[in-house]
């Protein structure tokens, strides 16, 4: 006899359903006691499948929490399921995955799965064979469903799926899905890709026995009409090119699929309708709040650059952003297409260039700027894999892409100006007269473009600029300045931030250079003036205090006129901080848990101060509350906000010693807490801290020895320590702090 519903049962199970989407927090308290009670029936278990498979007069979202809470019990308590009950349940989900709606399709899809997961798949053999079976539905809901759980299953369970322990059911399955690359439904094509993409990782024996059709699909399947199945293809190249078997599968495709890739870089139409393509000025036009990412500050990780050498921590390193439109955040065709060609760059190397360069000639000097934009990028997506075997050919390339930024198609000066930034390297290695100086009129011309796309691009490509070249940018820092500065006055609030950090960049690329009265007279004021702008709560001082803090290091003395005022509100910041924290830990139920970030950021500029400053920070020390509130951060359970505290400390050490001296007795037990290299960058900065302080101490600090030197010696011996730690610039942290200490 089939299990069938009690009447009354099935209405109480209902009305909890409808009471589980309550907002009010009394009732949800109610639905969960009553959930724990019903659990302890097991054939509660029955209800809810029958409401999700049965019960097509119920609204959808009602049908599909019944199967979201039965699949959380599948989790909790699959293995106390009365056998009945589990064959009730997994009947059902076989039964109704072709369900009607889309939705109840996905939520039987999460359950099978979840019962497959629970190692079900060893005891559920008919699960596999039937829903491979159901792929050959007429009805397209059966299909579609079946390939909905297929994908999760190949998702969760690729290893299993290649074994002996289920008779390597692959391989059966791959030629399978191989069959549907060629379906009428995108949706269905975009499974069978899904699917099969699984297996490529582990190299399963299954596809490498069907890999040239596979491969002869993908190539097809990439250039599918519909995008959504194109972009699901692309992406196999992009995670193919991330194995160490590409090489050796893809070498002898590189001619088909070269041209399929550059195919698909240039912007579809509906792509330039929403960048708004045919807009050239629109600076006059405010931003909407959307259109600005949330930014993160990185906290501040102490080199021993201040011994003098040039320090990289790896944390610091941002990879190159090949997101030239970040605008369209989504990711599509043209990006994935993008991203991929730069990995094969970097696996093929110049073995790539004679399958592009033929192609590349007839794009970048095509009259439909699409086509010519599309291979600005493609010039760019190369630069990093191609760099050696492009070298011949950039003293004809770049001028040429300096004249495109000129061109009358803003998204066409945008691309220029990324790609260029991408060959920045190069640029700076030959004679400055030759490239460097006619890239850097032009992109500073672009700085001040009437499109805000093509200044955010300008902006960044400047930045990248400006890493390069560093001192060799001293001999044009006035007409750099009169250039950032002029933008302050023009830019909407999105480009504003990037300028921020292109000013920031340039003071720690030209360093001390920029201390001269007429450079300070042009930067200070504008830069000062939006500082007084922002209120303590608004976000955009991030940037802005990342900028000053760089700005300060530079400066030295230069910026004492400024200090004070600047000093004073990194203290409030923080001081703020600690407050809201402590309120928030006493009454969270009253009062918001802070954004630290002001703390860090704050932190990180007061490190910049004294690091600039040096000896004339003592004044600003001696009229604060500092170190009472750095006796505080650097006991935050926060990693960053210690990090930048110990640097803050590291720093004071050095610059003003006679305020940090009092606090040592108090301050040495934290900081050997801190020597863990589990927070790799906090344990670098309290190692560096503690370098400095024995330095200035001397014999003072033999009786803090015992504190922080068994945790240096087990840093030092462990067999897995990261080099951040070991080898700063050459220079030992852990072994400049022994050193310190002997």
């Amino acid at each position: 006899m089939e299990w069938q519903p009690d009447e009354q049962g099935l209405q109480q199970v209902l009305q909890l359903l409808k009471d589980s989407q309550s907002p009010n927090t009394v009732t949800q308290r109610a639905v969960q006691q009553k959930l724990e009670q019903l659990n302890q029936f097991p054939d509660f278990n029955n209800y809810l499948i029958f409401v999700l498979t049965r019960l097509r007069t119920e609204d959808e979202p009602t049908r599909s929490l019944s199967g979201l809470i039965l699949k959380n019990n599948v989790k909790a308590h699959y293995q106390n399921f009365p056998q009945a009950v589990a064959d009730f349940v997994k009947q059902e989900c076989l039964n109704n995955i072709g369900d009607p709606s889309p939705l109840i399709r996905a939520t039987i899809g999460i359950l099978i799965t979840t019962i497959a997961s629970k190692g079900e798949l060893q005891t559920w053999p008919e699960l596999l064979p039937q829903l491979c079976n159901l792929l050959n539905s007429e009805d397209y809901n059966t299909c579609e469903g079946s390939f909905g759980a297929l994908q999760k299953i190949c998702e969760d369970s690729s290893e299993l799926l290649d074994s002996d322990a289920l008779n390597r059911p692959l391989n059966i399955m791959i030629p399978k899905f191989l069959q549907f690359f060629k379906h009428c439904s995108p949706k269905i094509r975009s499974h069978a890709i899904a699917c099969v993409n699984q297996f490529i990782i582990g190299r399963a024996q299954a596809l490498m026995d069907n890999i040239d059709t596979f491969i002869e699909y993908m190539l097809q399947r990439t250039q599918d009409p519909d995008e959504n199945v194109a972009l699901e293809a692309c992406e196999f190249w992009l995670t193919l090119a991330e194995q160490p078997i590409c090489k050796e599968m893809l070498s002898g495709h590189l001619v088909q699929l070269t041209p399929i890739l550059v195919n698909g870089m240039k912007y579809s139409e509906i792509d330039i309708i929403l960048l708004k393509g045919d807009v050239e000025e629109d600076e006059a036009v405010p931003d909407s709040d959307q259109d600005i990412k949330p930014r993160f500050h990185k906290s501040r990780t102490v080199t021993l650059q201040h011994e003098g050498g040039e320090g990289e921590d790896e944390e610091d390193i941002e990879d190159d952003d090949d997101d030239d439109d970040d605008t369209l955040s989504d990711w599509n065709l043209r990006k994935c297409s993008a991203a991929a060609l730069d990995v094969l760059a970097n696996v093929f190397r110049d073995e790539l260039l004679p399958h592009l360069l033929p192609l590349l000639k007839g794009l970048l000097f095509h009259p439909d700027w699409v086509i010519k934009e599309s291979g600005i990028l493609v010039l760019g997506a190369i630069a990093e894999g191609c760099m050696q075997g492009m070298v011949p050919y950039l003293p004809e390339l770049i001028p040429h892409l300096i004249q495109c930024l000129c061109d009358k198609k803003a998204l066409v000066r945008s691309i220029a100006c990324w790609t260029l930034s991408r060959y920045a390297h190069w640029v700076v290695s030959q004679p400055p007269d030759s490239y460097l100086k006619p890239l850097m009129t032009e992109l500073l011309k672009r700085i001040l473009d009437g499109n805000k796309r093509v200044q955010e691009a300008a902006c960044s490509a400047f930045a990248t600029l400006e890493e390069e070249a560093c001192t060799e940018l001293v001999p044009y820092l006035s007409f750099i300045l009169d250039t950032l500065v002029f933008a302050f006055g023009k830019y909407q609030h999105k480009n504003l931030l990037i300028l921020y950090d292109a000013i920031g960049t340039l003071a720690d690329s030209v360093g001390h250079h920029l201390n001269q009265p007429e450079y300070i007279q042009k930067l200070m004021p504008p830069l000062i003036a939006k500082w007084n702008e922002l209120k303590d709560e608004d976000k955009d001082l991030f940037p802005l205090l990342e900028c000053l803090s760089s700005v300060a290091t530079a400066l030295q003395s230069g910026f004492l006129p400024y200090c004070e005022p600047v000093y004073q509100r990194c203290v409030t910041l923080v001081q703020k901080t600690l407050a809201q924290a402590m309120m928030y830990n006493q009454h969270p139920d009253q009062y918001e848990a802070p954004d630290k970030d002001f703390m860090i950021v704050a932190l990180d500029l007061l490190s910049g101060l004294a690091e600039g400053l040096g000896g004339h920070v003592e004044q600003l020390v001696a009229r604060s509350n500092i170190m009472t509130l750095l006796f505080q951060c650097m006991q935050d359970t926060m990693p960053e906000v210690r990090q930048s505290s110990f640097a803050l400390l590291g720093d004071l050490t050095k610059a003003c010693f006679l305020h940090v001296k009092p606090c040592i007795a108090e301050f040495m037990p934290i900081l050997g807490l801190n020597l863990n290299p589990e927070f790799i960058s906090v344990c670098n900065n309290a190692t560096w801290a503690i370098g400095e302080i024995s330095m200035q101490m001397g014999a003072e600090m033999q009786p803090y020895v015992g504190v922080v030197l068994p945790n240096l010696v087990e840093i030092i011996n462990r067999p897995n320590t990261p080099k951040t730690l070991l080898e700063n610039t050459g220079r030992h942290p852990v072994a400049h702090a022994l050193y310190k200490l002997s």
